[in-house]
């Protein structure tokens, strides 16, 4: 960066020679020669920090063995790529194998000493082979009250995947000179394969990545190597020549031999004004809600070997303090384990930890991992919130959360755990608490905490509340009242959402007797101990914590039905009360159903029709349903419907009322519609005969005389006259019975056939005189008639 002092680290790729070694021991100069099947290769160099000297650089290549079977069992190892610079110039240290990693650092010496500035990596991924976008390491991470010598100083670890190649650099705030600190190192963690789980389901990795040089760095050909790197042969590297690696860069592996045992620093701190850690081992105490799953240390594959030291004990846990790991997010759940290893051995190996920091991880998935030490039903002294772990516990979850919301499944988990370890102490998740200043300093919001001084806290805080520092990330911050209300209760959100067995009318619900309630909550079923169906008050059925209905017979009545959600604290909660009515009256017709003849086109087999009834029910009708000759259904309050029948066929019309309850009744009367041709008439005047197929039965009667008249007789309750309509068509008179009811004019801009034109109806079915006679209107005599229909 042009006008910024920074340093930068490359660890890029280089092609391999036949033969290299490793540092074996985090701060040891013992080497080993390492196997030829698992190995990528390193270069140091040396780039110039602007006004402060002269660092290196760190260049790491692939590993060349990339099948399942290298993966199998694979153990944990941190790599320790020290950067060191030199007064006398530049330098090139010799290339050293190294291998994968997934998890990225930086530390440095001094527990106590901060790093100035911004330190940023990319990485090279193996599944990919691409580098990564720049990603900040997190610096303001919370020391130990008490280090021990051997502790150091380092940024947050970053999950990265398998990689093969890392690039850093350290940019100072402001544009500063200052100095960093001593002893800065890359640190790389592989977190293996060492499951049977994983161990199983270990895919073969991609191909090696080969390039000569990293993205943003250029070798440097002058260097000259210094005594402490000169190779035992004047061969250059890369030449086949066996090279030995300085203690410019060490591998620490994962566990220390027996005859070596390892040295663990304590991360203890001193006692509170309020609160002491104890080495002796408390008994367990019940609590007052269920444990959640835990994947034991073991189920994640912890080297208890490399942290001997015996844990520490709080009095209690009065509070429980929300974290996030950073890292991506897109790791899938088959490697949480892998990512707990690796924060482990960080925490380990790399800070001089004597355990994992954290008290639980938790996963996106809402796997709860038991983390440092100790037994999980204990209050084991975590290191997790500087200044607050001797009355606390610490719970992690896996990712970065800044701008990204956690899963409900991990919300879910994290107040299973916190009401789970709360509950030991009868503390309420929803609450608050004191908690004395283990130290003294400011939190994200500005807050100053005196050291002895007792302070305000939520149950469940986020590790910002205690700490100045970003975590755990402002969206999972946000979703802490949601935790909180989840680990407390009573169950959120509870209420009904369907009635099975039942209709909803205005605001009652009308069944015969059985009815099925579902409903939905908010709190995740894992909080939730039951469900209970109440029916006046009282559980007339009780599920389990994932259900989501519960069925019950009603006797005949009205009735209140509720559901009522208890938490897993004991805490309940009830949904709003339904009104429910168990009748079984069925509906009735008070007007059958029948069928009427309508005006229209007619023809042998589609005669116009209309079906008309009248349903009714003693509390809410719902329906009406035709189901034969065709299906269709209508609403409440409809009562009639166009349709059509083939004539000369007696056809059944079958509808059923339904009423909310579900109660039905059915009413089925048949009908057939007749036809009866103009020659079944009764002529008077005179008439002549027409053929076309347009006409009924392909003739039809005309004329164009005044008072001309046809008569027809049937006995039935609709009745329409058939005609043919043009522009030239006159008028006629309809005589029903004898009485005159109506004058019909035919006229039609447009020639039509077959057209029912009159029709008339009758409540009963009964003998009846139809009767047309012709008016002679001027100008457009002319009446052609096809015939009558009736139904009967």
């Amino acid at each position: 960066m042009k006008g910024v002092p920074h340093v930068t680290f490359v660890c890029g790729l280089h092609r391999p020679s036949r033969v290299g070694y490793v540092v074996s021991g985090r701060r040891s100069h013992a080497y080993r020669p390492l196997s030829l099947k698992r190995r990528a290769w390193l270069t140091l160099g040396a780039v110039v920090l602007g006004g402060g000297g002269i660092v290196t650089y760190a260049v790491a290549s692939p590993s060349g063995d990339h099948g399942a079977t290298g993966r199998a069992k694979r153990p944990v190892k941190v790599y320790d790529l020290a950067l060191k610079g030199s007064e006398s110039g530049k330098r090139e240290l010799p290339r050293t194998d190294t291998q994968q990693f997934s998890m990225v650092g930086v530390s440095w010496t001094g527990a106590a000493k901060r790093l100035d500035g911004t330190v940023q990596v990319r990485t090279h991924s193996l599944d990919s082979g691409e580098w990564s976008s720049w990603q900040d390491l997190e610096l303001n991470i919370d020391p130990l009250e008490k280090p021990g010598p051997h502790v150091r100083g380092a940024s947050e670890p970053l999950w990265v995947g398998s990689s093969d190649g890392v690039q850093v650099q350290v940019v100072h705030k402001n544009g500063t000179t200052g100095s960093l600190p001593k002893g800065l190192e890359v640190n790389l963690v592989d977190p293996g394969v060492v499951t049977a789980a994983e161990t199983k389901s270990a895919a073969a990795e991609p191909a090696a990545f080969v390039a000569e040089t990293s993205p943003g760095a250029t070798p440097t050909d002058s260097t000259e190597p210094t005594d402490s790197t000169a190779p035992t042969d004047s061969a250059t590297p890369g030449d086949g020549t066996t090279v030995a690696p300085t203690d410019a860069q060490t591998t620490t592996p994962p566990a220390p031999t027996d005859s070596t045992p390892a040295v663990t620093p304590s991360d203890s701190v001193p006692a509170s004004p309020s609160a002491s850690a104890s080495p002796t081992v408390p008994a367990a105490r019940p609590s007052t809600v269920p444990e959640p799953p835990i994947v034991a240390r073991a189920g994640w594959g912890a080297d208890e070997s490399i942290s001997p030291e015996a844990p520490e004990y709080n009095p209690d846990v009065k509070a429980v303090f929300v974290h996030h790991t950073d890292g991506a997010n897109d790791y899938s759940c088959t490697e949480s384990a892998s990512i707990v290893r690796g924060i482990y051995a960080y925490h380990v190996q790399v800070e001089g930890w004597k355990d994992i920091g954290y008290n639980f991880l938790v996963d996106k998935c809402g796997t709860v991992f038991e983390g440092r030490k100790g037994g999980v039903d204990l209050p084991v002294l975590g290191a997790h919130t500087y200044g607050w772990n001797r009355e606390s516990a610490g719970i992690a979850v896996l990712g970065d959360y800044t701008t990204t919301s956690a899963s409900n499944a991990a919300l879910a988990s994290i107040a299973r755990v916190a009401a789970w370890k709360l509950g030991q102490y009868g503390a309420d998740p929803a609450g608050t608490t004191q908690l004395t200043a283990g130290a003294g300093q400011k939190n994200y919001f500005g807050t100053s905490f005196t050291t002895g001084t007792k302070y305000t806290f939520q149950r469940i805080s986020g590790h910002r509340d205690g700490y100045n520092t970003q975590c755990p990330g402002g969206s999972l911050y946000a979703q802490l009242p949601t935790i909180r209300a989840w680990a407390a209760g009573p169950v959120q959100g509870l209420k009904t959402t369907t009635v099975d067995g039942a209709g909803l009318s205005g605001s009652t619900y009308y069944t015969k007797g059985a009815i099925t309630v579902h409903w939905t909550a908010t709190t995740p079923s894992s909080l939730i101990k039951n469900f209970q169906l109440l029916v006046d008050g009282k559980a007339v059925a009780t599920t389990s914590g994932t259900a989501t209905s519960a069925a019950a017979t009603l006797a005949l009545g009205s009735h209140t039905v509720a559901v009522r959600a208890v938490h897993q604290s004991g805490k309940t909660a009830t949904s709003a009360a339904l009104s429910v009515m168990a009748e079984t009256t069925a509906p009735t017709f008070t007007t059958t159903p029948r069928l009427s003849l309508r005006s229209g086109t007619v023809n042998t087999t589609a005669v116009p029709v209309t079906l008309g009834w009248k349903a009714t029910d003693d509390k809410a009708l719902r329906y009406v349903k035709l189901l034969s000759p065709t299906a269709a259904t209508y609403g409440a309050t409809t009562t009639s419907a166009g349709s059509t029948a083939k004539s000369g066929t007696a056809t059944t019309w079958s509808m059923r009322a339904y009423d909310y309850a579900g109660n039905s009744r059915t009413s089925s009367p048949a009908f057939t519609p007749v036809i009866l041709q103009e020659s079944s008439a009764t002529k008077s005047g005179s008439w002549s005969t027409r053929s076309s197929s347009s006409y009924l039965g392909g003739k039809s009667y005309s004329s164009a005389s005044k008072g001309a008249s046809l008569t027809w007789t049937f006995t039935g309750r609709s009745a329409a006259w058939v005609v043919s309509r043009a522009s030239t068509s006159g008028q006629v008179y309809v005589y029903v019975d004898g009485t005159k009811v109506s004058t019909v004019d035919l006229k039609s801009s447009s020639t039509l056939y077959r057209q029912a034109i009159w029709t008339k109806s009758w409540s009963t079915s009964a003998k009846h005189t139809v009767k047309i006679v012709l008016v002679g209107t001027s100008g457009r005599p002319t009446v052609t008639t096809d015939g009558l229909v009736y139904l009967k």
